[in-house]
């Protein structure tokens, strides 16, 4: 391989030939070999818009030419457009302030800045010129929060609309179709399946609500705070116009935080949102469970419901047929509430005038955000759009379920009923005949009382 020598404020180092970062992003990569958890493509283009925003804010402010704020901005473009993918190689594993990956993006920006300068534009300097106005303990929390709001509203929030609008439908579809409901995951009297289907919706829609209540939180942006909140070296007002001008370029409402010091060290607005993610991986592991296990069997379950076959379940036993859109909900699920737990305990740590543990909490949110995102997409399209009432087994299920006899309540009292229901079990009868055999009513008062469609 064929290297060039860069060099930064501790000497010279040697980087790949045709690699487009510099000394510092190198040695990072020298350091801290941890892993194979890259710096998340959201976080890099969320610098990639702060750092054309600054570029732009810098000139408005007479700090910076326009020749070079235009080359940022391109070389910006480049980056969001994905066109330098292979420019940032960092791992997660790196400085907890995440200096390196902002000085990776600064590197990177300067170099091709300068491949493309006409020789009359002074040269760009990744400090001095791109990071203008800038602290890595600024820069990092706001692409944080960009990238955030980004995976929120441009993939989470729309697959959740789409898996309650499957279910809205479903809920109407489903809405005159008497079934046994279940609780403790015992017979217990009858709902619709309707019902049944909107407490599912009515859940994802309570998610929904709560993880759009978390986007005023994510929006309010650390930069022009620099290195500990002060604002030193950035000029007066830098920080209210480079959030508009990131609110322009990412067609997203944002604005600069009002307390810079609670910018810097506190992550509670990603720390806040992520618990309605974890609100939302708990109601979809309910739905996937209750999904599951109406439509366990084929024979020898519930069997209440059926849903798509998509491949074959086993290797072994021919025919077999599995849950697997589930189970993959399940997984995520879990993964989402384990990811929960190590925020919650990185945003704990945040030390005087700045957290470093942001490098984790970037890549554990945005990881919860993306499989939640990508597991709706797919258990809408794969299993709940194609679920089916299996009417001749709900009707044989409630028909069967002792707890109908609660109808009787009224009219014969809760412990003679207890005693209906306990004697046909024990016999093996209907609620009918042990009802009438007891003497509590006659079979033509009992045909009078006892109807389900009633129940619900």
């Amino acid at each position: 391989m064929q290297y060039r020598m860069e060099h930064d404020s501790m000497g010279e180092v040697k980087v790949p030939a045709s690699a487009l970062w510099g000394a510092q992003t190198q040695r990072s990569c020298n350091n801290f070999k941890i892993g194979s958890e890259r710096m998340p493509a959201e976080i890099i283009q969320a610098f990639a818009f702060l750092k054309k925003a600054a570029a732009i804010t810098n000139c408005e402010l007479g700090r910076l030419d326009e020749q070079r704020a235009r080359l940022i901005g391109g070389v910006c473009d480049e980056i969001l457009e994905g066109s330098l993918g292979n420019a940032f190689p960092l791992v997660v594993w790196q400085t907890g302030s995440g200096t390196q990956s902002n000085m990776n993006v600064n590197e990177v920006i300067a170099n091709r800045a300068n491949q493309l300068r006409a020789s009359d534009v002074e040269a760009l300097h990744p400090n001095d010129t791109v990071n203008m106005s800038q602290s890595s303990n600024d820069t990092f929390p706001t692409a944080l929060h960009i990238a955030s709001v980004l995976a929120l509203t441009e993939r989470l929030l729309p697959s959740l609309q789409t898996l309650i609008k499957t279910l809205q439908r479903l809920e109407q579809e489903n809405k005159d179709v008497i079934k046994c409901g279940r609780t403790h995951l015992q017979d217990a009297v009858p709902i619709t399946f309707g019902q049944e289907i909107s407490g599912w919706r009515s859940m994802l829609e309570a998610s929904q609500d709560q993880i759009t209540s978390t986007l005023p939180h994510l929006s309010r942006l650390a930069l022009g705070g620099t290195a500990v909140g002060t604002g030193l070296n950035a000029p007066a007002g830098f920080d209210k116009l480079v959030a508009r001008h990131v609110s322009e370029l990412c067609g997203h409402d944002f604005e600069t935080d009002p307390n810079k010091f609670h910018a810097l060290t506190s992550k509670d607005a990603v720390s806040f949102a992520h618990g309605a993610l974890k609100t939302l991986a708990a109601n979809l592991m309910k739905i996937a469970n209750d999904v599951r296990w109406l439509a366990s069997g084929p024979r020898n379950g519930l069997g209440e419901i059926t849903i798509p076959e998509n491949e074959p379940g086993s290797s072994i036993m021919p025919g077999k047929v599995n849950p697997t859109q589930c189970e993959a909900v399940t997984m995520v699920a879990v993964q989402v509430m384990g990811n929960d737990a190590t925020i919650g305990f990185a945003a704990s740590q945040g030390n005087f005038e700045l957290n470093v543990f942001m490098p984790v909490i970037a890549y554990d949110f945005l990881q919860s955000a993306n499989l939640l995102a990508d597991v709706m997409r797919s258990f809408e399209q794969n299993c709940v759009a194609g679920i089916h009432a299996n009417l001749a087994k709900m009707q044989h299920n409630l028909n069967d379920s002792l707890m109908l006899v609660t109808c009787l309540n009224p009219h014969i009292g809760y412990e003679r009923a207890a005693q209906v229901a306990h004697k046909a079990y024990a016999e093996g009868t209907s609620l009918r005949d042990a009802c009438v055999s007891l003497g509590l009513l006659s079979a033509a008062e009992f045909d009078a009382v006892f109807k389900p469609e009633d129940m619900v």
